[in-house]
């Protein structure tokens, strides 16, 4: 799905080779400040590399339409955007910015029921709290149903029990559906439990690559 050959970023990165799959759930790791943000960011084309290339579905991100990469390739960053107004109102904005129909109530509740947001959808959404919201930029994520999902930190504001129930449903989701799923996690809970693989970063370099034990035979 998503290759990188030879990429160097300011300083910040230098990957010589790297591969990621597609339809599997890959995690990042490492240590603050080791690159994670900024590879998640390179394969949305929210910024670009100073050398190599990155790759996907081997058509070279430079040549590439942003805009129409990022409705196959949607990014959550770890600190969510909330627009004004209604909980209604946020989810749907996500579907008319990608040019998507309006999904209809029951639709936007199942969604929301999937992160565990509990709101009415006329709740005002400024005023949710930061777990809260963070859920519901992760929910307005999920209703785009893109071919793509890259997560940055989408469970750091929330409890342990929260995220565990929040991560799974992603997960399923994605697996269901012959999605691919790309996440930056602090957690290696989350990473050991739920990933296919695992790329840890030191220094903005690849430390290593693991393959989860389940995940092992499609490789």
């Amino acid at each position: 799905m998503f290759v990188l050959k030879n990429v160097q970023y300011k300083g910040i990165l230098k990957i010589e080779h790297l591969e990621i799959p597609a339809n599997k759930v890959t995690c990042i790791a490492g240590e603050s400040g080791s690159g994670k943000t900024t590879l998640l960011r390179l394969l949305n084309k929210m910024i670009s590399p100073d050398e190599g290339e990155v790759y996907f579905l081997e058509n070279k991100l430079s040549e590439l339409d942003a805009v129409q990469l990022r409705r196959k390739v949607v990014m959550l960053s770890q600190t969510p955007v909330i627009f004004p107004g209604t909980v209604e109102e946020n989810l749907q904005l996500g579907l008319r910015f990608s040019e998507k129909p309006d999904a209809d109530a029951g639709k936007l509740l199942e969604t929301l029921r999937a992160v565990r947001l509990v709101k009415e959808l006329t709740d005002n959404a400024e005023k949710l709290s930061g777990g809260e919201q963070q859920r519901l930029a992760l929910a307005r994520v999920l209703l785009l149903d893109p071919d793509v999902f890259l997560l940055d930190e989408p469970s750091s504001a929330l409890d342990e029990e929260t995220e565990q129930l929040v991560i799974e449903k992603l997960v399923q989701h994605t697996r269901a559906r012959g999605k691919s799923l790309v996440m930056v996690t602090h957690s290696k809970k989350v990473a050991r439990e739920f990933a296919d693989h695992c790329i840890n970063l030191k220094d903005g370099k690849i430390l290593r690559r693991e393959v989860s034990e389940h995940a092992a035979g499609s490789y």
